[in-house]
């Protein structure tokens, strides 16, 4: 599969969704963004992400607050599952910091940072969901529009460095 250069590539296989970018920088500096700079492009168009809490290991909190201009939260909360720097990021809502199980699963994220020839990498995020009905659910919020915005906002701000 290749992702067209400035273009976010959508695949619905199963219950996972993904998309894929083939962004002009090398892994480590998609990497360093996405961990250090997460609330400066997190979430779609319109929105701001004024909270932002990681301990980046397995069993390690994954906590955000999105906002929408006319003030609308929405919180996310879940664990880290695996963090390989420069490679792979694996977080879940489906356990709360201390290994609590949530009432509120929906999917796990997975997020990898593959190097390409010449420097570049190819950044996937894939939402595996629980159910077909999690997942259909999540296409009908507007997974691919808001993650792919996300994703816009991601490689804008790599890119400015």
């Amino acid at each position: 599969m290749s992702a067209p250069k400035d273009q976010n590539l959508f695949v619905r296989t199963g219950r996972t969704l993904s998309l894929t970018r083939d962004i002009s920088a090398p892994p480590a500096r998609l990497y360093a963004a996405w961990t250090t700079r997460l609330r400066e492009w997190w979430g779609p168009h319109g929105m701001t992400t004024p909270f932002c809490e990681m301990d980046l290991r397995p069993g390690g909190v994954f906590r955000t607050v999105m906002r929408a201009a006319d003030g609308t939260e929405y919180p996310t909360c879940g664990v880290f599952l695996e963090v390989v720097p420069d490679e792979r990021i694996v977080f879940t809502d489906a356990f709360t910091p201390g290994w609590e199980t949530s009432p509120d699963i929906f999917f796990t994220a997975v997020t990898t940072f593959a190097p390409l020839p010449g420097g570049g990498t190819r950044y996937t995020a894939q939402a595996r969901h629980w159910t077909d009905a999690d997942c259909e659910r999540h296409v009908q919020m507007g997974f691919q529009a808001g993650w792919g915005e996300s994703i816009e906002r991601f490689a804008a701000l790599v890119l400015r460095g």
